[in-house]
This record gives C-alpha cells, structure tokens and sequence, in this order.
C-alpha cells in the first residue's frame, strides 16, 4: 500500500512540473487604468514611509522647540511683571 501511494505522489508531482514547464505565454492585455491605479498606490505608499520617518525624526527637535519655548514663557512672565501686578482669576 505504501508503494502504491509513493508512486501515485511521485506521479502526481512530474505530472503537475509537466504542466507548468509547458504552459504557453498567455495573450492578455492590461489597459493604462491597471497601471495608473498600482502607480497611484506605490506613490501612496512611499509618500506614507516617507511621512512616518519624517515624524519619528522631527519628534526629538520639537520636543526640545516646545521645551524652549516654555522656558522663555516662564521667564518672561517673571521677570516681566511683579507678584503684586499679576491679574488674579
């Protein structure tokens, strides 16, 4: 039984390698609006990749903007007026 199954898997596979090494060219056409709509996608696509490294890299530099920033406003706002003119709310 095992000898037969051997054989028939053994058939099976030169039978489908057969088939594909074979096969004839097919005769198809792919119209402009295929190729325009895969390159649309691929400049989606990159546009993403570049837009999320662009994030991940900018991330530190506006950190440190935004830390600056804070640090001038806290200074400001004491060196600029004294605790008896400051609004109350």
């Amino acid at each position: 039984m095992k000898q037969n199954m051997k054989l028939l898997s053994i058939g099976t596979a030169t039978i489908a390698a057969a088939t594909l090494l074979t096969a004839l060219p097919a005769q198809a056409y792919v119209g402009p609006g295929a190729g325009l709509s895969l390159l649309s996608a691929l400049w989606a696509v990159l546009a993403a990749v570049f837009v999320a490294v662009g994030f991940v890299l900018l991330w530190p530099i506006r950190k440190m903007m935004r830390k600056r920033k804070r640090a001038q406003q806290n200074t400001a706002s004491t060196t600029h007026s004294a605790p008896s003119e400051q609004p109350k709310a």
